[in-house]
């Protein structure tokens, strides 16, 4: 009797863990289709090739349907803790979090001032490195050289995929060839960007992982930032038109799956590592060339294959040599 009930007990905890890898692989995959869709639904929201709505509207609400699923989820599986005694401590460290947030997105508009958004879309892959040396330092996580080397390959494939991954063959003879520049002020301020990137990232899993509290009401936290320092940012910058000027389906489509992909990151900067998220989003650029491909008549390049080779080789020297 004893012997069967363990070895029950032994298949149980197999099939429990067998359906969590399932469930976390969903998720990952999840995530890259979000992710990776991300910039053709941009594009489906253009209105005479110009994006019709408010950015920070956007942002505001989806930080705000964050906030609200978080709630809901709290209600749901740890209602429990709605009793529990809080203090301004448990709280207090995501406001600085939802402060880097905040910041950088606002840097990235006023960084299109002093260089073309292709030198940016390039350049900005070197956050992958500052926030792999970041991860390094604050969690005192030691990589070793070929998981340097996977990361490297990771921006490599980056650079390689924005620089000309996708060419519109409809119209590359009638416009000139793809001018990079940038200023001096604009490197600096790349180099702001990248180092704010990752900063926000890492300290953001460092109180993740460091709170003894659970994932729904440490969201809850975080978002409620993310509304009010957004919010703020919105009112401060809005030139008088409405809230929801030239929302459209897409734009709805786009605030409920970005809501849904900065819960997944959340659990997997709660339970797995920044590094999984950069991952994540590098893979992300096989979905953005497919669906570019199937709407928008573009063609893949050589560059695009070469990014696909860079991330084969990089998931291989991470998570495949020992």
């Amino acid at each position: 009797m004893c012997y069967y009930y363990t070895a029950s007990r032994i298949d149980y905890l197999a099939q429990e863990m067998g359906l969590k890898r399932v469930l976390w692989a969903l998720m990952l995959v999840i995530s890259v289709a979000i992710y990776g869709s991300h910039a053709p639904l941009l594009t489906l929201c253009k209105v005479d090739g110009k994006i019709p709505f408010s950015a920070s509207s956007v942002v505001v609400l989806t930080e705000l349907t964050k906030l609200v699923l978080s709630f809901i989820s709290l209600l749901i599986w740890d209602r429990r803790q709605l009793g529990v005694s809080l203090s301004w401590r448990h709280a207090a460290p995501f406001a600085l979090s939802a402060l880097l947030y905040a910041a950088n997105n606002n840097l990235v508009v006023h960084m299109q001032l002093f260089m073309d958004p292709s030198t940016y879309q390039v350049l900005s892959n070197l956050k992958i490195g500052s926030t792999a040396l970041l991860y390094s330092m604050f969690l005192h996580q030691r990589l070793s050289l070929h998981k340097w080397l996977a990361l490297f390959l990771l921006t490599a494939a980056g650079v390689s995929y924005t620089y000309g991954g996708l060419q519109d063959l409809q119209h590359s003879s009638s416009s000139p060839e793809m001018q990079l520049h940038v200023t001096l002020i604009g490197l600096l301020l790349i180099s702001v960007y990248c180092l704010i990137s990752g900063l926000s990232a890492v300290y953001t899993e460092v109180i993740l992982k460091t709170q003894d509290l659970p994932l729904t009401l440490q969201n809850l936290f975080l978002y409620f930032f993310g509304v009010l320092l957004n919010l703020i940012v919105h009112l401060l910058s809005s030139n008088g038109a409405g809230f929801l000027d030239g929302f459209s389906f897409w734009v709805l489509v786009i605030v409920v799956s970005q809501a849904l992909n900065g819960l997944i990151m959340s659990v997997v900067m709660k339970h797995s590592s920044n590094i999984t998220r950069l991952f994540v989003i590098s893979c992300s650029m096989l979905v953005n060339a497919l669906l570019s491909v199937l709407l928008f008549s573009l063609q893949l390049t050589a560059f695009f294959f070469l990014a696909v080779l860079l991330i084969g080789l990089a998931v291989h020297l991470y998570y495949g040599v020992k």
